[in-house]
């Protein structure tokens, strides 16, 4: 098992940005695929972003593209969202979620992750 805590979330003005951090308690950190989800009052949980245990492979959602970025540092047991030129729309609460076993892969089905944190709200303002 792996305890997952995010932070970095915040208050912040349209245009902006923000970096959410997940720090990770697994030792074997390095052979988690981990994700970035979010979800926004009265809807689904969607998938944001992914990132594959050591190989570097990613994967956004067609909505973040371009604005926003997954990176990972091994060493520390954590997981980076970049948020840039956020929007109105991107408000919502953050979690992150992790998979053992799953080198080279990325997942975009919240399904595939046994592993979640316990959210970290981001709100922009328009």
């Amino acid at each position: 098992q792996v305890q997952l805590v995010e932070s970095g979330g915040g208050l912040v003005q349209g245009g902006g940005s923000l970096r959410l951090s997940c720090a990770a308690s697994a030792r074997t950190f390095s052979a988690y695929a981990m994700g970035w989800f979010r979800q926004a009052p009265g809807k689904e949980r969607e998938f944001v972003a992914a990132i594959s245990s050591t190989s570097g492979n990613t994967a956004y959602a067609d909505s973040v593209k371009g604005r926003f970025s997954i990176s990972r540092d091994n060493a520390k047991n954590t997981v980076y969202l970049q948020m840039n030129s956020l929007k109105a729309e991107d408000t919502a609460i953050y979690y992150c979620a992790a998979v053992p076993g799953m080198s080279g892969g990325v997942y975009r089905n919240k399904n595939t992750y046994t592993n979640w944190g316990q959210g970290t709200q981001v709100t922009v303002s328009s």
